[in-house]
């Protein structure tokens, strides 16, 4: 006797906005027929929240406050204790995406190192002891309505060169002379939109090895005993490979990775932010990196 769960979402891409229902249907396929004592069906959301290792031993008070933040929690009962016939049974179900638990709004689904945002539909089908439960997972992601897209220009012009760089005077002499010039074209940038600008080598004394565009997400876990602040890297993308010619704009086109992103997210118990790095490499291994804080955000 075998029993096989399957959850499908309405929708395909199984993206949802806060206020909608979500809608689907639980197939059960029995090759008999088959006792059961229940069958239900629960929608959870919760952040995940986690302190990096090398902050263990420091915040020990910290680490036992830092608890999972629950967005959603429903559960339906689809069918009470009875029997299922052999063949495919189907349970449609509509469940409202909303929630009464403080903050009183879901946070967009995001996949980070030390901060995660997930929900998912868990269905249990409840059997007596000699026989194991049947249980199937379904995740689903939560997106922003989005807003209406800013109309102020966050350009940034930059320049780089042995001045710019925080290095006293002594090490400012033995730092080979260069000029890197460029500019960004948004520092409040739309998730679905690539993240563009360009870079120019004006002048270098040492041959370039490489210039690459690194994006970083900076994650807070924090409460009334500290907080855990760490930076970790999401990708990496060269724009130039050697030694490039003077006064040639180099393009900078970076898209923005589903999932690993999220629109920039303040909260009081944790922060999800962005940066980007200009790394610059130099045929002696000398590295030169600028740094940009960046905004996220979902536009029309």
């Amino acid at each position: 006797m075998s029993i096989t769960l399957d959850i499908k979402l309405k929708k395909l891409n199984k993206i949802y906005h806060e206020g909608e229902l979500l809608a689907g249907v639980v197939q059960v396929n029995c090759s008999t027929e088959s006792k059961h004592e229940g069958i239900a069906l629960n929608m959870e959301g919760v952040v995940n929240l986690q302190l990096s290792s090398k902050n263990f031993g420091i915040f020990e008070a910290f680490y036992n406050s830092v608890k999972p933040i629950q967005l959603l929690n429903t559960t339906l009962e689809l069918s009470a204790p009875g029997k299922l016939s052999p063949g495919l049974s189907e349970f449609h179900f509509e469940i409202p995406l909303t929630t009464n638990k403080e903050p009183k709004m879901l946070y967009e689904t995001y996949h980070g190192v030390f901060v995660n945002v997930n929900y998912q539909l868990k269905c249990e089908i409840k059997r007596n002891f000699l026989a194991k439960t049947v249980t199937k997972l379904q995740q689903f992601c939560i997106q922003y309505k989005p807003e209406k897209e800013a109309l102020a220009s966050t350009e940034v012009n930059f320049s780089i060169s042995p001045e710019t760089l925080q290095k006293t005077a002594k090490e400012r002499i033995s730092i080979p002379r260069f000029l890197i010039t460029g500019k960004l074209d948004r520092t409040e940038c739309c998730l679905t939109k690539p993240f563009t600008g360009f870079v120019t080598v004006q002048h270098t004394e040492v041959a370039i090895k490489s210039i690459e565009i690194q994006l970083v997400r900076v994650e807070t876990c924090g409460c009334a005993e500290g907080y855990s602040r760490d930076a970790t890297e999401i990708q990496n993308i060269q724009i130039a490979d050697g030694n490039v010619c003077p006064k040639v704009q180099i393009p900078i086109f970076m898209i923005f990775p589903r999932l690993f992103t999220c629109p920039t997210l303040i909260t009081k118990n944790f922060k999800v932010e962005f940066e980007v790095n200009l790394v610059i490499v130099f045929k002696d291994d000398y590295l030169v990196t600028e740094n940009f804080q960046i905004v996220l955000k979902r536009w029309n």
